[in-house]
């Protein structure tokens, strides 16, 4: 009992979650109790449970404007806020611009998922054209044009998300998958290291990292 009256309100919603996996009932708790600016700040420091929780709710319920959180959470410590802020990272970069421009990004990521990549790439264009600055959908068209082989362009696409997005692990392994396919292994290994740098717990791109030092070597 001693213990539990030491958890702040944020342990103690975050200990029911992980008993009942109720998403909704974390998001409110956490929403009538905490503001975003104080998530932020217990997200960076206090004890590991205590980051965990502050990490999960900004996963939840913040938007674009906190990627900066979660980008820093990624090379935390502790390794259970590494992979929370890992999962909530990605939904957060979908959600950027206003509300009719995420359902836009929401449709061309189902069209991608369903292998519709031409599809995909004019509803990325298209919300290129009228948000430039929403990192996710240069993402998007990049991985539709690499499903494609247009490799330059998604090598190009990859490149703008992260000039917009210095988190984005994901584009940083897009175009070393890129380099690889345009036959510049050098330019492949910076990406990868790149990503690795900003993800640490990316163990399939530490074995791209591994192979491509060897093959390098005597070059």
């Amino acid at each position: 009992m001693g213990v539990n009256k030491r958890r702040t309100s944020l342990e103690r919603l975050y200990h029911r979650y992980l008993e009942n996996e109720n998403t909704a009932a974390f998001v409110k708790g956490v929403s009538e109790r905490y503001l975003m600016s104080t998530l932020a700040r217990l997200a960076c420091g206090g004890r590991p449970v205590l980051r965990r929780a502050a990490t999960m709710a900004v996963g939840f319920i913040g938007d674009f404007s906190h990627n900066a959180i979660l980008g820093q959470a990624l090379i935390d410590h502790d390794r259970g806020v590494r992979l929370l802020a890992d999962s909530g990272i990605r939904r957060l970069w979908r959600r950027d611009g206003n509300y009719r421009q995420q359902q836009k990004m929401a449709l061309l990521c189902r069209h991608n998922q369903n292998g519709q990549f031409a599809e995909a790439i004019r509803e990325a264009t298209e919300l290129i054209e009228e948000a430039p600055c929403f990192a996710e959908a240069w993402n998007q068209r990049a991985v539709a044009e690499f499903a494609l082989k247009r490799f330059e362009g998604a090598a190009n696409d990859c490149h703008q998300t992260l000039e917009l997005n210095a988190y984005h692990f994901g584009a940083a392994v897009g175009m070393a998958h890129c380099y690889l396919q345009l036959d510049e292994p050098f330019a492949a290994l910076e990406n990868f290291r790149r990503a690795l740098a900003l993800n640490p717990d990316l163990e399939d791109i530490r074995g791209h990292v591994d192979l491509l030092e060897r093959t390098l070597e005597g070059k």
